[in-house]
């Protein structure tokens, strides 16, 4: 029985896929112990995940050092006698709470030249690990087997039905149409994010059809959904702000289908397995694909795309405005 400590990495999107990891540790010695490290939003995810016994919330902000919260934390998680230690992130911080804590096996991808924190310094071999999945579940397996590891399981998120049926009645959503779940947000950058108004074409036409419209995303996202849901009535629902993160693991498993950019919650839906319709434009699916059987990909594929810009380099974002609604309502 291994006891393994896992540093996670920074967004939404990255933990849902991490999964994936944890459940290859877990096939392959049903008895691993698997604790993960990350942000204090990750923590009510993590819970959600079978494989997971210990999420630990490291009490820094995101590209801080707090070199002395992480040598506090590796101290303290000393005397959990961790055998191993993943670290997915490829910075130098990531590496130094294993460190500390004294794991004799400390595994991670070259990077930052992390000599002394790494006892096992992968080669990141981008055309073989060509995708995010691969990329973390490959750190838990022998390197022999690692380029690619197979087989890659896909995510999957436990649902609380009990906090489900609360949510509807909490926020007085339909339980008699079906719905169709909205994620117009992405944290990356605006090159990520298909226009307000195809979303509103989009929600314009399932009202129409009989069903209910959800609109999900952080507080930050409010306004946006307003311009989404305006004019539609009673049955389209700007719920941004209104949940917490780990509602909307419950919201998104009520939903019969999810319209997303390439986010975080795209990844939520696919993890609960939803039918999920992912819009893909500066970015790639090949790289981040949502982890389900269940999904439509959109993407022009134009010759200026992926460019992995947080803004469209070239002005235009055609990627993302030449994408009609026409072509995502007859998939869906």
């Amino acid at each position: 029985m291994a006891k393994y400590l896992i540093v996670g990495p920074s967004w939404v999107g990255d933990m849902v896929m991490a999964q994936s990891l944890f459940s290859r540790l877990k096939k392959d010695d049903e008895n691993a112990i698997i604790d993960v490290i990350g942000p204090a939003w990750s923590a009510p995810i993590l819970a959600r995940m079978a494989e997971v016994r210990n999420a630990i919330t490291l009490e820094t902000g995101h590209g801080e050092w707090g070199i002395k919260t992480r040598q506090k934390l590796g101290k303290k998680l000393q005397a959990e006698q961790y055998d191993k230690a993943i670290i997915l992130p490829r910075s130098w911080k990531s590496a130094l709470v294993p460190f500390f804590a004294k794991i004799p096996i400390r595994v991670g991808f070259h990077g930052e030249q992390r000599f002394v924190l790494l006892t096992e310094r992968r080669k990141l071999d981008k055309g073989i690990l060509n995708q995010t999945v691969k990329r973390f579940t490959s750190l838990g397996v022998e390197q022999n087997k690692a380029y690619p590891p197979t087989p890659l399981i896909n995510p999957k998120l436990l649902v609380d039905q009990d906090n489900q049926m609360h949510l509807l009645s909490q926020l007085n959503l339909s339980k008699d149409k079906p719905a169709i779940a909205l994620m117009a947000g992405a944290e990356f950058g605006p090159s990520k994010q298909w226009p307000l108004k195809h979303f509103h074409e989009v929600a314009q036409h399932f009202i129409n059809k009989g069903y209910q419209i959800w609109v999900l995303g952080g507080p930050k996202d409010k306004e946006d959904a307003d311009k989404i849901v305006q004019d539609l009535g009673a049955y389209a629902f700007n719920l941004c702000g209104k949940t917490k993160l780990v509602d909307a693991i419950d919201l998104l498993a009520y939903a019969e289908q999810a319209i997303s950019n390439d986010s975080g919650l795209m990844h939520v839906a696919a993890a609960v397995g939803t039918y999920v319709h992912g819009i893909y434009g500066s970015t790639s699916e090949l790289f981040t694909p949502p982890l389900t059987e269940k999904k439509t990909i959109h993407n022009l594929h134009l010759d200026c795309s992926p460019c992995f810009k947080r803004n469209c380099p070239l002005g235009h974002t055609n990627c993302q405005n030449d994408l009609t609604p026409d072509n995502v309502i007859k998939t869906v």
